[in-house]
C-alpha cells in the first residue's frame, strides 16, 4: 500500500531493563537468591524424601543413600541445602517485614539483605559442622 506510513527509527537504548545495564546491589542479589533458593528446595526434598523412603525400608537400601550423603560432595548438598532453606526463610521474614510497612527504605533494605546472607552462610555452617562432628568425621 502506498499509504503505508515511514517505518520508526529504531531506538539505541533497549526497550526494557536487563541485568546488563543494572548495577549489582545486594537486594537485587537478595532478590534473585531468594527464588534461587526456592528452585532448590524443591530438589532438596526430593533428595530428602529419598533418604527417608530408603531409610524405612531397611538397611539394604539406607546404606547407598547414607554413603552418598557421607560423601564430600554429598556434604556439599547438605550445606546447600541447608542454606537454601535458612537463606528462603530468613528472606521470606524479611518480606513479611516489609509487608508491615517498615525496613522499606533503601539503607535498610541493603542491611537487612546483608543480614540475611550472613545468617544464612554462619548458620547452615554451624549445622553442618554438627552433623560432621556428631557423625565422627
Amino acid at each position: 500500500m502506498a499509504s503505508d506510513p515511514a517505518p520508526a527509527k529504531t531506538m539505541s537504548r533497549p526497550l526494557s531493563p536487563h541485568l546488563g545495564i543494572w548495577r549489582w546491589t545486594a537486594t537485587m542479589a537478595a532478590s534473585i537468591t531468594h527464588r534461587a533458593t526456592g528452585l532448590a528446595l524443591y530438589a532438596g526434598t526430593i533428595l530428602l524424601a529419598a533418604w527417608a523412603f530408603a531409610a524405612s525400608r531397611g538397611e539394604a537400601f539406607f546404606a547407598p543413600v547414607g554413603a552418598f550423603l557421607a560423601s564430600p560432595f554429598g556434604a556439599l548438598i547438605l550445606f546447600g541445602y541447608a542454606f537454601a532453606l535458612l537463606f528462603h526463610s530468613i528472606n521470606g521474614l524479611r518480606h513479611l517485614y516489609w509487608d508491615m510497612g517498615r525496613g522499606l527504605g533503601v539503607k535498610t533494605a541493603r542491611m537487612t539483605a546483608w543480614y540475611a546472607f550472613a545468617a544464612s552462610i554462619l548458620l547452615a555452617v554451624a549445622i553442618v559442622a554438627a552433623g560432621v562432628s556428631a557423625r565422627g568425621g
